[in-house]
């Protein structure tokens, strides 16, 4: 009954219910605005929710910042009126980004600071406290409608929500400059009400809102009395929908050896009503040998799923072949409007999922819907919005105007006024991507690269077809961090060069000359810090790469293997787990290195490559290490003058004794420049070769998954 009530349109459900009496409204400058174009939309037009208001139920000391805060002066930054003040930076001597930064915060008054003057009632419902302040504008609760005006072909949204106490909410509107005021604002005293509760409804614009904008609400409790505020969601007329009826998704996680974590996944989902309605199947891919179908409580979770549950076993092809089995599968069924890419160790904000699939819904043309990745050890911090891949030094950055990791906490949405633009993307990483599946059957599915790459790549594919990336605010998931995780010290490092290069050549057919510079970069970076396992890797890739698409096709299942022989014996992969087992080192490192200019630390750079060229160093027979690295400081730098370390692995659990060997690097330089030369001699011939094969048509997957059984 209930499953088919969820069915109905929302302006059924609507007209089931008996509205409750309206709160007086006031109506402030930015109202005509906002109000404006309202002939446009019928009185009886069909809303769907698109944004429901929702509130953590669970780490709610960690999480709440995303949420909702208690209300606070907006920090001001000049430069919303003019971008001029950014001309001239700010510089003090020995200071780095992180620690000017900090100095800033420090002088702030941030909405955490002070302990919540409201209460989380229910999933959907806060209570304010007498006399006390909350504001939802925040990451997951202002409605991101600058994106929505861009992307979609809606003009108006509807704010609703139902009032009880006495107090005020009032609506909000931000511009693209961060510029926020308040549309309109509702008195609520419910001693007048009917049967204890208030209604407040607002039609609301999306005129003048092309470049960017939020709007949201804010609730103030009378000094005598609380105010509770519930079922606040925002809408959308279903008329403006692209599609004639709503989108569903498959849900494709891929695991590997990590069950309880995909359990986990398997449980939210089940336990998400609203989100079952639009769910077809989720492909659970297990490539481990620790199976979840072993897993206590996994028979629960598919009894709970039933049909929309279809687990698969197959040989680990890594994360591109588990993620591309979904997609697969979502193909050939042909029931899915969407497959959405998860990843099986995020913990995922459940209305995250049903915002991607509405808002694909609605966007004007289909476009993958990417979402956020919030750190899982400090949950308030924004990994990354959308990212960008540069084909000047094909690598990956945030997208314009965005920056790595934005902490909610002590920088709320109402001062950063930069998040406040539209923000564009070329990829997002597939620990939450959607993407419809006529654009799985237009360009294919993920490249067959084992790990790495395979999300940026096709991204870049997507946009040259026409299917861009909109990584929307308000939908994330937490996730661990790249900060414990250090891809040039393990196997991984063959799997990220490797698919650098062939993203490069199957995109830019013209970059040979260009990228020669690159890859030498990176060669010697890897030998300055002592990991020449990483060096002889990073040789076997772009050997591989020559060998063209066949190879690489063929050679997917089998590749980890070979990868993880190649690296073994050296110093540096070589690996003790307590450094109690080897001799002291004669001293601890600390960052001794001076704050520079990105020029004056590329000069440095070079020089330091030029004397490593020079230099006959041979650490191997020291008796002890000359010095421990920590993880945290095992860049390049670190390593200038050293014979050997004692350096701790990026995940804090384990060491290697590195030692220095000038005659491997300068054979190591040798070799890497002259696999360089040949592939930019080759480049345009690979390109067309590696395009021409299909590595990631269906047909292609179909013949890996059949050789990999």
């Amino acid at each position: 009954m209930i499953q088919s009530l969820i069915r109905l349109p929302i302006c059924i459900l609507t007209g089931m219910v008996q509205a409750q009496t309206s709160g007086s409204a006031t109506t402030f400058g930015a109202a005509s605005t906002a109000q404006q174009n309202t002939s446009e939309t019928p009185d009886d037009a069909c809303w769907e929710t698109v944004n429901r208001v929702v509130y953590p139920l669970h780490d709610a000391d960690q999480t709440m910042p995303l949420y909702a805060v208690n209300w606070h002066p907006a920090y001001f930054d000049p430069s919303v009126f003019d971008e001029r003040e950014n001309l001239y930076s700010a510089n003090p001597n020995g200071m780095t980004r992180s620690e000017l930064a900090r100095l800033i915060a420090q002088g702030r008054r941030t909405a955490s600071e002070e302990p919540h003057g409201f209460a989380v009632d229910s999933r959907n419902t806060v209570t304010l406290a007498a006399g006390t302040h909350l504001s939802c504008c925040t990451y997951f609760n202002a409605f991101p409608a600058g994106y929505w005006r861009y992307w979609t072909r809606v003009s108006n949204v509807r704010f609703s929500a139902w009032t009880s106490g006495k107090g005020t909410v009032t609506v909000f509107r931000s511009t693209a400059r961060g510029l926020a005021a308040p549309v309109q604002s509702f008195s609520i005293d419910t001693k007048h009400g009917d049967g204890g509760t208030q209604r407040v409804e607002a039609l609301l614009s999306l005129k003048g809102m092309l470049d960017g904008g939020f709007y949201w609400f804010d609730a103030r409790a009378d000094e005598d009395a609380s105010l509770t505020v519930g079922g606040a969601v925002w809408q959308v007329p279903a008329c403006d929908r692209r599609t004639p009826q709503p989108g569903t998704v498959s849900v494709a996680i891929t695991t590997f050896n990590r069950p309880s974590y995909c359990l986990d996944q398997l449980r939210a989902i089940a336990g998400e009503p609203e989100l079952r309605v639009r769910l077809d199947t989720v492909y659970c891919t297990d490539q481990g040998t620790d199976l979840v179908c072993n897993q206590d409580g996994f028979a629960a979770a598919a009894d709970d799923l039933g049909g929309q549950l279809t687990y698969l076993q197959q040989a680990n092809l890594g994360g591109s072949g588990g993620f591309s089995r979904g997609m697969f599968e979502t193909v050939k069924a042909g029931r899915s409007d969407y497959t959405l890419l998860l990843d099986d160790d995020a913990i995922s904000e459940p209305e995250s999922i049903l915002r991607a699939v509405q808002f694909a819904d609605y966007a004007a043309r289909p476009v993958l819907v990417g979402g956020g990745m919030f750190h899982i050890d400090h949950r308030t911090v924004l990994h990354v919005q959308g990212e960008r891949f540069d084909p000047r030094s094909m690598w990956m950055y945030p997208s314009r105007g965005a920056e790595f990791n934005h902490d909610f906490r002590s920088e709320p949405l109402s001062d950063s006024p930069a998040l406040h633009s539209v923000k564009f993307s070329d990829f997002n990483g597939w620990w939450f991507c959607l993407i419809p599946t006529e654009t799985m059957r237009a360009i294919g599915l993920g490249l067959p690269a084992f790990i790495k790459f395979d999300d940026i790549e096709y991204g870049v594919r997507a946009k040259k077809h026409g299917f861009p990336t909109v990584s929307l605010p308000g939908v994330a998931v937490w996730h661990m961090g790249w900060h414990d995780k250090d891809p040039a010290r393990s196997w991984e490092e063959y799997f990220q060069v490797r698919n650098r290069w062939v993203c490069a050549l199957l995109h830019y057919p013209n970059a040979g000359k260009a990228s020669v510079f690159r890859m030498l970069y990176e060669e010697a970076n890897l030998g300055l810090r002592m990991l020449y396992s990483g060096m002889a890797l990073s040789q076997m890739a772009l050997a591989d790469v020559l060998k063209g698409p066949a190879y690489f096709v063929d050679s997917l299942p089998s590749k980890l293997g070979e990868v993880r022989k190649a690296r073994s014996g050296f110093a540096d992969s070589t690996t003790f787990t307590s450094p109690l087992d080897l001799p002291e080192p004669g001293d601890h490192a600390e960052r001794d290195w001076a704050p520079q200019s990105a020029r004056d630390v590329t000069k440095q750079g070079m020089k330091a490559v030029f004397a490593a060229l020079r230099s006959r160093v041979d650490g191997s027979k020291d008796e002890a290490p000359q010095v421990a690295v920590p993880a945290r400081f095992s860049i390049w730098p670190s390593f200038i003058g050293v014979r050997s370390a004692l350096v701790t692995s990026a995940d804090g659990d384990s060491v290697a004794w590195f030692r220095r060997d000038s005659k491997l690097y300068r054979r190591n330089m040798r070799v890497c420049f002259g696999l360089a030369c040949k592939l930019a001699r080759n480049w345009k011939r690979l390109s067309r070769e590696y395009h021409e094969y299909g590595v990631a048509s269906m047909d292609t997957w179909e013949h890996i998954f059949k050789e990999a059984e």
